[in-house]
């Protein structure tokens, strides 16, 4: 396991106990400003700059999992997500492109400004112009079918504790046992908490080229749900040279219960698990 992610999942422990990332268009004197929050539907261009403490666009970010900024999209009943890498100029604003569809959206940036003590997630409500057909939430299910590849998922979501989930990937049938490096993991998986969207930041057990991490067919993550609810998980991994995104619902299960049969899960986890 790569030691900066422990590090890191250390300070989101201790970074308001289990509050998820990106409910704040602004945190810790950094604000997301985008130059419009009112886009029309199709493939949109999108700019904007993160202003830091002082007033002034920030430039200087380190990276994580190989870029500066990961940027999310996605609509606020959860469909149309997309994970992309803006491009920024000297000036610190940063452009890109998104696939709209007409509703209420959720941008996320994530972050590690330089000088800042970890990572941060902003997050912005944006509005698409056009007749909006909510979709309903997708059943929770533990397959997800992308074309001719099948990624099954194994593990639960506990409120306020880490586990593991492992993500198994086929293609026709066949394990996938030769799966691209992306973003310096063999995927990337975003986790988000329905209702509000709370970003929740999901750590890969291993990386490429360490000498113990497979190219698959299984993918390991480390998640801890901040609380009991539906969540939306969101694995983004590279074959034959194409991302493709796997979408499952997950629901949380509560923790198992103690002496006596009382129920512990409303307790902070324990901190036995972070390092220093």
């Amino acid at each position: 396991m790569r030691n900066h992610s422990g590090h890191d999942q250390a300070h989101h422990g201790a970074h308001g106990g289990a509050r998820p990332g990106g409910l704040s268009v602004s945190e810790d004197g950094y604000t997301l400003e985008l130059d419009a929050t009112i886009l029309t539907a199709g493939v949109q261009p999108v700019s904007f700059r993160v202003i830091g403490p002082d007033g002034q666009a920030a430039t200087e970010f380190i990276p994580e999992h190989e870029k500066e900024l990961h940027f999310i999209a996605v609509r606020r009943d959860t469909a149309g997500f997309q994970h992309v890498h803006p491009v920024r100029d000297e000036k610190g604003t940063w452009s890109t492109e998104l696939a709209l569809e007409p509703g209420d959206w959720r941008f996320f940036a994530d972050i590690h400004p330089a000088g800042h003590d970890g990572t941060l997630t902003l997050g912005i409500d944006v509005a698409v112009a056009g007749p909006y057909d909510p979709r309903p939430l997708p059943e929770p299910t533990g397959i997800a079918r992308i074309g001719a590849y099948t990624v099954a998922l194994d593990g639960e979501l506990v409120p306020g504790e880490a586990s593991a989930l492992t993500l198994t990937v086929s293609r026709n049938g066949s394990p996938v046992t030769d799966l691209q490096p992306y973003l310096a993991a063999y995927g990337h998986l975003v986790a988000l908490r329905v209702g509000d969207l709370g970003y929740l930041h999901v750590h890969p057990e291993g990386e490429p080229g360490d000498g113990t991490t497979a190219p698959g067919p299984e993918i390991a993550f480390m998640a801890v749900a901040p609380s009991a609810g539906t969540y939306r998980l969101y694995l983004d991994f590279q074959h034959d040279d194409v991302v493709r995104t796997a979408e499952f619902t997950v629901r949380t299960t509560p923790t198992a219960p103690e002496h006596g049969g009382h129920h512990h899960g409303h307790q902070a986890p324990p901190a036995h698990h972070a390092h220093h």
